[in-house]
């Protein structure tokens, strides 16, 4: 069992949610309340992750943040190491492959708000900011969830951007998905096996609380 690995993986999905989740909300409320002719090129462009395989995605991002990129020039003029095959560059890399897991659920759940819901904040005088933290955010509160706990269990299990974008540098950017690969390379099936089945159960336990939650809520919330 390589704890190394997946303290590292932990640590990795816990920088994404903090970094990618506020972007996330800020810009899945911006696509569900304006309408524009561009519209739906923004959320194919937000998707592409989905339907990009993960080493055509890993190549863009690696020439992206690569030592002779103006990114990379600038991280390394700054930081004193290069970004690519960096546990800065993972994280970079991680809130890229996962725009579409925390931006569309969030999406959704401020689509189903009502406007007249909206439109009654405004009548009873709250500012922007006292409507979205008193009315939107509780309603979209079961979409923000499902989104960090998705966000949360793709980043643990992320394979192949982050071996093009952080390679295999053990403490550095080697992640329990690589230690599986690499336990599988060497015939050490026992501690792939351990690692798999530690990540399926860790998968399956927040997904099933994150349904469990947001089923209360719901539940909560057309109760009269």
């Amino acid at each position: 069992m390589d704890w190394t690995a997946i303290a590292l993986s932990a640590e990795l999905a816990l920088a994404t949610l903090f970094l990618l989740m506020p972007l996330a909300i800020a810009t899945a409320r911006w696509l569900a309340i304006t309408e524009f002719k561009g519209k739906p090129w923004i959320e194919g462009l937000l998707a592409l992750p989905l339907v990009l395989p993960p080493t055509v995605l890993g190549y863009y991002l690696l020439v992206a943040m690569g030592a002779h990129s103006p990114l990379g020039r600038a991280f390394e003029a700054l930081a004193g190491q290069t970004l690519a095959f960096s546990f800065p560059g993972l994280v970079v890399a991680s809130v890229v492959f996962n725009i579409p897991f925390a931006v569309q659920p969030v999406q959704r759940a401020f689509e189903a708000i009502p406007l007249d819901v909206r439109e009654a904040g405004q009548c009873c005088g709250l500012t922007f900011w006292q409507a979205l933290r008193k009315v939107e955010l509780p309603l979209a509160w079961p979409g923000i969830l499902s989104a960090a706990v998705m966000t949360f269990a793709h980043t643990l299990g992320e394979f192949g951007v982050v071996l093009m974008v952080g390679g295999n540098i053990p403490g550095e950017t080697k992640t329990v998905a690589i230690a599986i690969y690499d336990k599988t390379q060497s015939f050490d099936h026992a501690s792939a096996g351990a690692m798999s089945l530690l990540l399926l159960v860790i998968s399956l336990v927040t997904i099933a609380i994150s349904y469990g939650l947001v089923e209360r809520l719901m539940k909560r919330r057309r109760a009269p």
